[in-house]
């Protein structure tokens, strides 16, 4: 079986993460998977992809993604495989047009990671995502609220629906080793805080910034990551008069390890699909905090602890109450790790292989 992943690019981010994770283990399988990107840059991720894989890569240039002459470059890799795998916007549109252009009677699949994006607010979009959906012969959902908010949106009827949560690389996390904080040019009595995404709105570096106003002064914040947004919160942070408690560590490829460094784990996210970042988190063996919203409560619920988006005097609570009770502390971060072993990139990998082959 061939089957050939399209994404925007290997930029930081979880559906780029679980590409560059899980190509290798479908070429194990004995899956004959490749991987194509709108926008070639090679960023980090691709350089690692090109490593620790023999999949073929192709790059159709290095401009944007958002180029609608993409449409017909990737019309010919329609008729070289039996599969195509597609994720995020825009390549779930240049993909659905470049299958009405040719006639092709290649199977497409597009995997949903959000709970809900500007399109589904805007009239013009909103008809023409359902002629994009269309085109599609399954649709994969990663969680259980992902799932439920594209149901509403698109007339189940005419569309099939397969749910398949996503998964990490558990055993990555599990025998990772942690940093010296002395490295970091930190005392080991510090207590570091920790988010991994990137700087969007939709992440909300802002309120965990806030939060350190409220922590004694030996707690510091770690922030991984690159993104739009990024000098924004670094301007919040100089008018806070907090820079010698926060630190920007740009992208990083020793996630594993960082996460065994931390003290706690925060994610201040305003939605989420299934966020990797969290199943990661709550896998490293420390206590993980997440903002109570969608696609981040169904995961954390009754396992890790919750606090409401956007309030950073919550959240500030939650720390202190989990560095000033290590009992509490011991426990949540056990209960995280069970939790986390829900996710396993493996069960991912066979449920997509099944349907690969259930279409064909």
């Amino acid at each position: 079986m061939k089957v050939l992943q399209i994404i925007n690019s290997l930029n930081t981010g979880g559906a780029e993460k679980i590409l560059c994770d899980t190509i290798p283990l479908y070429r194990k399988k004995g899956i004959e998977m490749d991987l194509l990107l709108l926008n070639g840059t090679k960023y980090p991720l691709l350089e690692e992809l090109e490593i620790k894989s023999d999949c073929k890569i192709f790059s159709l240039g290095e401009g944007s993604p958002y180029n609608p002459f993409l449409i017909f470059k990737i019309i010919p890799f329609l008729k070289k495989y039996d599969v195509v795998h597609v994720h995020l916007f825009p390549a779930l549109y240049w993909v659905a047009f470049a299958k009405l252009l040719s006639n092709s009677k290649t199977k497409i699949v597009f995997t949903e990671h959000n709970t809900t994006n500007n399109r589904r607010s805007n009239t013009f979009l909103k008809f023409s995502d359902k002629i994009v959906y269309r085109q599609y012969d399954t649709l994969i959902t990663i969680s259980e609220i992902v799932d439920s908010n594209l149901k509403n949106y698109l007339p189940t009827k005419n569309f099939s629906f397969k749910l398949i949560k996503n998964g990490v690389d558990l055993l990555k996390i599990f025998n990772a080793k942690a940093l010296t904080k002395s490295s970091f040019e930190q005392n080991e009595d510090k207590k570091i805080l920790l988010q991994v995404s990137s700087f969007t709105a939709q992440k909300d570096q802002k309120t965990l910034i806030r939060s350190l106003v409220y922590l004694p002064e030996n707690t510091e914040l770690w922030l991984v990551g690159d993104g739009p947004l990024k000098k924004d919160c670094e301007k919040e942070v100089d008018s806070l008069l907090l820079k010698n408690r926060v630190k920007f560590l740009g992208i990083r490829m020793d996630v594993p390890a960082l996460l065994k460094t931390a003290d706690v784990v925060v994610l201040s996210s305003k939605h989420e699909g299934l966020s990797l970042a969290s199943i990661e988190g709550m896998a490293s063996g420390k206590p993980f905090i997440a903002s109570d919203v969608p696609g981040l409560t169904d995961v954390v619920k009754g396992a890790g602890i919750l606090f409401s988006q956007g309030n950073e005097r919550m959240l500030a609570e939650k720390i202190l109450e989990l560095l000033n009770n290590p009992s509490l502390y011991s426990s949540i971060s056990e209960a995280c790790v069970e939790r986390s072993k829900e996710f396993n990139i493996e069960i991912m990998v066979n449920k997509h292989i099944d349907l690969y082959k259930s279409i064909l």
